[in-house]
């Protein structure tokens, strides 16, 4: 009886020594962070709906910290260091920090036109084209952000410069300044600082604006990236990341108000600014995630013609130096390995 019960817990052993090998092993969650450009804002929403929602996870990613920022060029320079992992920047300013040296590559377009635009309240100054700026009080901060890239670039491209300006050096965030008048107009984003400033001047139309890209500013506008480093020596960990990313934008795309929700439960002080965030993620869902290139090739597809052609117009307007490569600083393996959604 005692041989048996032996061959039979021994037959058992087997088997389930059997079925462990057979079960495909379990992949240790490789934990990452994300840096970001600025505070939270709805266009982030692709982090917290992948967090919530379990696509990195199911990805073989622990998404351990999501970064508040302060500007896109910190953002690179925090990721090239190694203090994240993952980064969310414009794509104009990377361009430009790559171009110094800066050793980071982009993954993902977020937004596929730029969603950067002059604003005014329009109580005080309307902008009917781009002349109307001529002589009014621009508050920026020149370090070489995003905005200033804009402002310079925007200027240019309407036959202006800096010195048809009044240009105020004023710390982030520029929209309190327009809100107490202390400056006339700022350069912002139509996704962020629009929603934001139309709450505190009066509502929607509150605003006079001029977008970029309808005045000669033909350029690409936010996108993930990554370490030059951690391409080169973890490629597969990157792959994973933008397939979750991804997965995530689509039902950002079609779910917005719950992905409002996951942002305001990641971050629960901006509770009662969900109208502000839906207004945000409606500006980019209608008009910044889709393009023909990513009916073509889904979405987070970095068009390379696009590309070269920002880096053609910030040459000739914004000071990028002529040695620029219009054909580095991105990578669409990743996005392309993802398969994504085509809209």
């Amino acid at each position: 009886m005692l041989t048996k019960s032996l061959r039979r817990i021994g037959l058992a052993a087997v088997l389930c020594a059997a079925s462990v090998m057979a079960a495909p092993q379990a992949r240790a969650m490789d934990k990452v962070t994300v840096q970001l450009d600025w505070v939270v804002r709805g266009a982030h929403a692709m982090f917290f709906v992948g967090q919530q929602m379990g696509f990195f996870t199911q990805n073989g990613i622990g998404l351990t910290q999501i970064i508040k920022g302060s500007g896109s060029a910190n953002a690179l320079r925090f990721v090239a260091n190694g203090n994240a992992t993952f980064g969310f920047a414009d794509l104009p300013t990377l361009m430009t920090g790559v171009a110094k040296g800066i050793p980071v590559t982009a993954i993902a377009a977020v937004n596929q036109q730029s969603p950067l635009a002059m604003i005014t309240v329009k109580s005080r100054h309307v902008l009917n084209t781009p002349a109307d700026l001529k002589g009014l009080n621009v508050g920026v901060d020149p370090a070489g952000g995003s905005a200033y890239i804009f402002l310079k670039a925007f200027l240019a491209a309407n036959g202006m410069t800096i010195g048809d300006i009044t240009q105020s050096t004023v710390a982030p965030p520029y929209e309190s300044y327009l809100v107490l008048g202390r400056v006339d107009a700022i350069p912002g984003y139509v996704d962020a600082e629009v929603p934001e400033l139309e709450a505190k001047t009066g509502g929607p139309g509150s605003l006079s604006i001029l977008q970029g890209a309808k005045f000669g500013y033909v350029a690409l506008g936010s996108g993930v990236f990554t370490s030059n480093k951690l391409i080169a020596t973890n490629p597969d960990l990157v792959r994973r990341f933008v397939k979750a990313y991804l997965e995530s934008m689509a039902y950002v795309a079609a779910h917005p108000d719950q992905a409002v929700a996951m942002i305001v439960k990641a971050n629960p002080e901006y509770a009662g600014k969900e109208a502000v965030l839906r207004e945000e993620l409606r500006f980019d869902i209608a008009h910044s995630f889709f393009s023909p290139a990513t009916a073509a090739h889904g979405i987070g597809w970095i068009s390379p013609a696009q590309w070269a052609a920002t880096v053609a117009m910030l040459q000739k307007q914004a000071g990028l130096p002529a040695s620029a490569s219009a054909t580095g600083g991105f990578d669409d393996a990743f996005v392309d390995a993802a398969a994504p959604e085509h809209h």
